[in-house]
């Protein structure tokens, strides 16, 4: 089944913050790229804020943690050197962990068959070796960090298949784009059109849909209770 994605007017400003962001990317325009990177997460996490039927939730607490690390990674990663990467992997680290307990714990609306688990795990191993084998030679002693960081990552993408299709899909582009940053930053002869671009094309649209995916869950949930149909595994 496809995911549906229908407008959530609170996301706008994130929309708009990211056009403008991505716009700055593709013009050379450093210094605007610089200025609205760190108004990303804050505006996503705003509108999760405020299209949410219910505040104190479980939904808003995980999701609200994996955006604040997400932030904090994007202002770290700014930082130019070795250290100021490896802080920023730190934080997105922690991010994709959010996102773990919210994949597994109060977004989770099915449990995988066991053949859908095992090709899950198996394409979640197999890019992740394929990652640090072809990045290996160049990695120095950044080898382990990033190889730890991508088990984490690919680990999220896993379990977000235990989600709806919204979430599942923002996961996976997400993973997109810490592929080519990767990629882009290390290995010698890469060459993507704009890897720039590219890269924060699809880390704007994973997190967008992760989030999106995250208020559809919460509306739904609370339509059911209106209604009178909640279950008690599906109260927040």
């Amino acid at each position: 089944m496809l995911p549906v994605l229908r407008p959530v007017p609170a996301l706008t400003p994130y929309a708009l913050v990211t056009i403008v962001h991505l716009s700055a990317i593709a013009a050379g325009a450093d210094g605007l790229v610089a200025a609205t990177k760190p108004l990303l997460m804050p505006a996503l996490l705003a509108g999760l804020v405020l299209a949410l039927p219910v505040r104190r939730s479980p939904l808003l607490l995980w999701g609200g943690l994996a955006l604040a690390f997400s932030w904090l990674g994007d202002v770290l990663l700014q930082n130019p050197g070795d250290l100021g990467f490896l802080l920023g992997m730190a934080a997105f680290g922690l991010a994709h962990v959010a996102y773990i307990v919210l994949y597994l714990g109060p977004l989770r609306t099915r449990g995988l068959p066991r053949s859908g688990l095992a090709l899950g795990i198996l394409l979640g191993v197999s890019w992740w070796g394929s990652m640090v084998a072809a990045l290996a030679l160049w990695l120095g002693s950044l080898l382990v960090p990033v190889a730890v960081y991508g088990l984490v990552l690919g680990a999220a993408a896993v379990c977000a298949l235990t989600t709806r299709p919204l979430v599942a899909v923002g996961a996976v582009v997400f993973l997109l784009s810490d592929t080519l940053l990767a990629f882009d930053r290390f290995l010698p002869g890469f060459s993507v059109l704009d890897a720039d671009l590219a890269i924060m094309l699809t880390y704007c649209l994973g997190q967008g849909l992760i989030i999106a995916g995250v208020i559809a869950a919460a509306r739904h949930r609370a339509g059911n209770a209106d209604a009178g149909q909640v279950t008690p595994s599906a109260v927040e």
